[in-house]
C-alpha cells in the first residue's frame, strides 16, 4: 500500500525540480509591476559575424581570458575555435557578448549588440591549422542558417576597428572563406574602373570607417590582398570597383 505513495511522492518532486527549472531560465520581471505578457516581441537579432584571432598561445589561456577578467578588463565572445578545431560555445547567441568595442561598420555602430563574435586561438603571427578553419567554415554555416545572418556579413575585427586592431590579420585565409561562400569578395572579372571613379566612397560603401583612411588602407589590404601599406594601387581600385558594385546590387548594411 505504500509504493503508489512513495510514486506519487516522486512524481511531485519531478514536477517540483521542472517547476523551478523553468523559474530558472524565465526573464526577470519588474517586482513593481503587475505581469500581463505580451506576444509581441522576439530575441536579439545579430546581422553580422565578427572574427578575431586570440593573441594568445593556448585555447585554455583564451578561455581564461574570456571567463575571467583581464588586465584590460572583462571580454568574451560567443565563439572560441581551438587550433585542432574544437569548438567552444561561451555566451549564448541570443546575448550580447563583448567582443568588439569601438568602431562602426557602414551603418552599425554598436557592433556588440548586432554581431556575434567568434575568436580563433591564434598568436597572431602563425598560420591558421586547417582543421580550425574547417571547424570555422561549419560554424558559419551553422550561425548563418539558424540567424539568418547573410553570407556576405562576415567580417574581421580590423575591418571595423582599423585604428585599434589588426585581427584576424593578413594570414587570414580569406579566399578560402569566400569559395565557401562567406564574406564580400570580388566576382568576376577585375577591369579598371570608370573615369572619376571615387575609391573612397566606395571603401566605406563596403563597410571601411574613413575617419583614418591610411588605417582603412591597411585593414583593406589585410582582408583583400594580405599586404602591408596605407595607400591605394591600382589593383586596389580595381577590387573596390568590383566590391562596389556587388554592394550596390545587395541590400545595405544597416543596424
Amino acid at each position: 500500500m505504500s509504493r503508489p505513495l512513495r510514486l506519487s511522492r516522486s512524481v511531485a518532486v519531478l514536477a517540483l525540480v521542472a517547476l523551478l527549472a523553468a523559474c530558472a531560465h524565465a526573464p526577470p520581471r519588474n517586482p513593481l509591476a503587475t505581469w500581463v505578457p505580451s506576444p509581441n516581441h522576439d530575441i536579439r537579432r545579430p546581422v553580422l559575424i565578427v572574427v578575431h584571432f586570440t593573441n594568445q598561445h593556448s585555447a585554455q589561456e583564451s578561455l581564461d581570458t574570456l571567463r575571467t577578467k583581464n588586465s584590460g578588463g572583462p571580454v568574451s565572445s560567443h565563439y572560441l575555435v581551438g587550433s585542432d578545431g574544437h569548438i567552444y560555445q561561451l555566451v549564448s547567441d541570443q546575448l550580447r557578448a563583448w567582443h568588439g568595442g569601438g568602431g562602426h561598420w557602414g551603418t552599425i555602430t554598436d557592433i556588440n549588440s548586432a554581431s556575434i563574435g567568434i575568436e580563433l586561438d591564434n598568436d597572431g603571427h602563425s598560420p591558421f591549422a586547417q582543421a580550425q578553419i574547417d571547424s570555422l567554415l561549419r560554424l558559419l554555416t551553422d550561425l548563418t542558417t539558424r540567424l539568418h545572418i547573410p553570407r556576405t556579413q562576415v567580417i574581421g575585427h580590423q575591418d571595423f576597428a582599423p585604428t585599434r586592431k589588426d585581427d584576424p590579420g593578413p594570414l587570414f585565409p580569406w579566399p578560402q572563406l569566400a569559395a565557401a561562400g562567406f564574406g564580400l569578395w570580388p566576382q568576376g572579372e577585375l577591369i579598371d574602373p570608370p573615369s572619376g571613379f571615387d575609391p573612397w566612397m566606395a571603401l566605406g560603401l563596403v563597410g571601411y570607417p574613413l575617419e583614418d583612411r591610411a588605417a582603412a588602407v591597411r585593414a583593406f589590404h589585410n582582408h583583400y590582398r594580405g599586404i602591408g601599406g596605407d595607400e591605394l594601387d591600382a589593383q586596389d581600385l580595381r577590387i573596390l570597383y568590383n566590391l562596389a558594385q556587388i554592394v550596390e546590387r545587395g541590400t545595405p548594411l544597416s543596424d
